[in-house]
């Protein structure tokens, strides 16, 4: 078997992992990723116990229990970049021995759902709505790093470049696919079917124009317009791509849960974020004991 060697698997002094330090028995199969750390407690608030609690950098993480499941609670920071660290760490965590630096035997496919804040695109998703995401799209170039192309919809990819005249000097786009299963435990009425769109950044990459000039002054708005079989970007945000290409390369299986809090069509912006955000908390909590 592979043995990693110190350089690649890199363990703290205590033997946890080096940027989570998080042991393997911390780390409960369903796992709840946020971007702020902060919004850790506001996940855990409606834990009947809280077991474990770890922070370092911006990783804060916490496992408990509610309504009888154990669930951890993990925060990611922003971006994809981040999202390598956090998915890689996760999966070393589940699958790989931290005494003999071996893979596992027998592998462990975690349930990993990213519960955050996005911006619609579309008139008709409305600000404090949830969309669950059934697809995304990433605009960095993460996964072309990873022998990704299995997990990739190469079709998809192909009609966006082709749609959005991609600059040269920018990376492709890739399309990849939540896992169906969580896709159909969480879709009800009450929720909007989306395709996201996974950003490199939040103002330029979005099409935001503060004082510096984009680009491409229509990204936004070729976004929005873009359409294949039947499907349209729902809305934005920079990380729920990097989810799920990892996971599905890894073998987990992987959701994003988005409270919308603006409206880039028509300009609207909540009037209660923290609100929004609680109420897709609690609905991924009820939807995860609903099974």
């Amino acid at each position: 078997m592979n043995h990693l060697a110190a350089s690649e698997l890199i363990l703290n002094k205590d033997n946890s992992i080096y940027h989570l330090n998080l042991k393997p028995e911390h780390l409960a199969e369903t796992v709840l990723l946020v971007g702020d750390q902060n919004r850790v407690d506001k996940i855990t608030k409606y834990f009947d116990e809280v077991e474990v609690a770890v922070k370092k950098r911006e990783f804060h993480t916490q496992t408990g229990i509610y309504k009888g499941k154990r669930i951890s609670v993990v925060s990611t920071g922003i971006g994809t970049d981040n999202i390598d660290i956090v998915l890689n760490e996760l999966d070393a965590l589940a699958n790989i021995d931290f005494e003999s630096r071996e893979m596992k035997a027998e592998q462990t496919s975690l349930n990993i759902i990213r519960i955050g804040t996005s911006g619609s695109i579309q008139k008709d998703i409305p600000v404090d709505s949830i969309v669950v995401s059934e697809m995304a799209v990433g605009f960095d170039n993460l996964l072309h790093f990873y022998q990704s192309d299995d997990v990739q919809l190469q079709d998809f990819n192909e009609a966006l470049e082709d749609h959005l005249g991609t600059y040269e000097k920018n990376s492709k786009p890739y399309v990849v696919a939540a896992n169906p299963s969580l896709v159909k435990q969480f879709m009800t009425g009450q929720v909007f079917a989306g395709f996201t769109g996974s950003n490199a950044g939040f103002y330029a990459p979005q099409g935001r124009v503060l004082r510096l000039a984009l680009r491409d002054d229509n990204m936004k708005d070729k976004l929005a317009s873009f359409s294949f079989k039947g499907k349209k970007i729902t809305n934005l945000e920079m990380e729920t791509s990097a989810i799920f290409g990892l996971s599905a390369m890894l073998g987990h299986k992987a959701l994003s849960l988005n409270a919308i809090i603006a409206n880039r069509a028509t300009g609207n912006f909540t009037k209660d974020g923290a609100k929004a955000v609680d109420n897709t908390i609690r609905y991924a909590l009820e939807r995860l004991v609903s099974a």
